[in-house]
């Protein structure tokens, strides 16, 4: 399909809530593929559709855990469409996120090691799931996205205001 250009902070659409998906059809389809296409190009790991100016409840996600013969990452995206947290465990795990919308910064968040989470798949086929480790990280950063949330906003001002600083002298020196 197409690689799209991924908005970065400060563009304000990345605050923005985003809109429930009516139906899941082939216009649908057709931005699940162009931000997987879009999540690849850019190395990540996931990409929620506001990241690219669409404020549709959609991202996707591939951890792409191992490698094939020729050493390259198994590829295996999943789509979720509409996803929401509808519980989560007491239990707290910290991870250093990054995001594509914040290049090449990092910080340690904290979230809760496991979700229950309740998705539409591109068929528009309902699931529900409880996911740990690094889905479950993933999942809550990017549902975050659809709700207007960064991973910045997760750490401390000091933290906070060092990302930024940092991302500012990237910038100046690019």
């Amino acid at each position: 399909m197409a690689v799209l250009p991924i908005v970065e902070i400060p563009d304000p659409r990345l605050r923005l809530v985003s809109k429930p998906v009516e139906q899941v059809d082939d216009a649908v389809r057709a931005l699940i593929a162009d931000l997987t296409d879009t999540m690849y190009a850019a190395k990540g790991i996931g990409l929620a559709a506001i990241q690219v100016g669409v404020d549709r409840r959609v991202l996707v996600i591939d951890l792409q855990e191992g490698e094939d013969e020729g050493g390259r990452p198994i590829r295996d995206p999943h789509a979720y469409v509409n996803p929401e947290v509808v519980e989560v465990s007491e239990e707290l795990s910290s991870y250093n996120e990054g995001c594509l919308s914040i290049p090449e910064q990092y910080a340690d968040v904290e979230r809760p090691a496991r979700a229950r989470v309740r998705w539409l798949d591109e068929r528009g086929e309902q699931h529900e799931e409880w996911l740990e480790g690094l889905l479950a990280t993933c999942m809550q950063h990017e549902i975050d996205h659809l709700n207007g949330v960064l991973f910045i906003d997760h750490v401390s001002r000091l933290k906070r205001d060092m990302v930024l600083k940092k991302l500012a002298k990237m910038r100046r020196a690019a």
